[in-house]
């Protein structure tokens, strides 16, 4: 068996009839720069949930410690694809075969780490739906727990072609969009995490079919406003899933078709796909403000803090949970707020 590891990234690429220019294309600053903008909107949006969870109390609970999570990857995401941005195109011909596999194990990791916290959402959703709590018993223990599990398991998946499971050493193996990729690790991850979007349409199908029966059976109001509460919670989540399934999709039906067929083409669109799977990490942040009022008054508490710092004779500190409480000496009601 021999080995190439003193190639370089040319030899590979044009090994798989990938082209890459010494020189930019109108093609190429395209992409990179709706990439760049996609990037940065992407990094801020995250940032801003992130923040939103962690300063305001009424999302200290397990379900938004795993959305803030989502955030987490998302923005591990965004990060990811500015480095890939700022290494693709004519600097590609730069890397070395170890700089090519970070740049694409980023990548891998962070997708990985989004899907596997959409599970760990879904079978989260499952439990307290069919417990009929809006939040569940999940201890912060377990939840720090299951969130290290999930980078720890991600981290490994993105790892798993830089320790052996490549093509360097196999050349007529190597995928077309990855060139340095085996084709069958594309499949093997393109398969895995279809599988998994499967599994969670399953269980979010299960949940709506018996929550629509529950919902009907119905009789006491405070049981009815308790499982619209509920059913808000997890239509959001479903609206997260279907977009991450929207987005992803054809990207990873292209990676199934570069490692299973060797004469189609996969090269033509693939870039594009590239934009739009990233564009899914900017999409959460919007859903969250269509569909969460309180997330969305903190995002804009967040965003107006430096308008009202700038205020004279007013505080700057950014309020949350309001209070109401009477006041002995005045005999009227006023409001506490608390400043995180």
């Amino acid at each position: 068996m021999v080995c190439y590891y003193n190639e370089t990234i040319t030899f590979f690429y044009n090994l798989s009839k990938k082209n890459i220019s010494d020189t930019w294309r109108t093609k190429d600053i395209v992409v990179v720069s709706l990439g760049l903008l996609v990037c940065f909107f992407v990094i801020f949006a995250n940032i801003l949930v992130m923040m939103a969870i962690f300063m305001n109390r009424r999302f200290h609970y397990p379900i938004y410690y795993l959305l803030g999570n989502l955030a987490a990857a998302d923005l591990f995401s965004g990060i990811s694809y500015l480095y890939l941005m700022f290494h693709t195109g004519p600097w590609t011909i730069k890397l070395s075969i170890y700089q090519w596999f970070v740049r694409q194990g980023l990548i891998v990791t962070s997708l990985t780490a989004s899907v596997i916290n959409l599970m760990a959402i879904a079978l989260e959703r499952h439990q307290t739906i069919f417990t009929m709590q809006p939040n569940s018993k999940m201890t912060n223990h377990r939840v720090v727990l299951l969130i290290i599990g999930i980078w720890v398991i991600a981290i490994v998946i993105g790892l798993v072609p830089t320790m052996g499971w490549h093509c360097v050493c196999n050349i007529q193996k190597c995928s077309n969009m990855a060139p340095l990729y085996s084709r069958s690790y594309l499949v093997f991850w393109a398969v895995l995490n279809l599988l998994t979007f499967t599994v969670m349409v399953a269980v979010y199908t299960r949940i709506f079919i018996v929550g629509r029966k529950n919902h009907r059976m119905s009789q006491h109001t405070s049981q009815v406003k308790h499982k619209e509460t509920v059913f808000n919670l997890m239509k959001t989540v479903i609206m997260i899933l279907g977009c991450f399934v929207v987005c992803w999709t054809p990207g990873l039906v292209l990676l199934l078709l570069d490692g299973l067929c060797e004469s189609c083409d996969v090269l033509t669109n693939e870039k594009f796909f590239l934009v739009l799977a990233e564009c899914n990490s900017f999409m959460n942040p919007i859903i969250y403000s269509y569909r969460e009022k309180d997330m969305r008054d903190t995002f804009k508490r967040i965003l107006c803090y430096p308008c009202r710092r700038s205020q004279p004779g007013e505080y700057s500190g950014v309020r949350f949970n309001t209070l109401e409480q009477e006041d002995p000496l005045m005999n009227r009601k006023f409001k506490r707020t608390a400043f995180i």
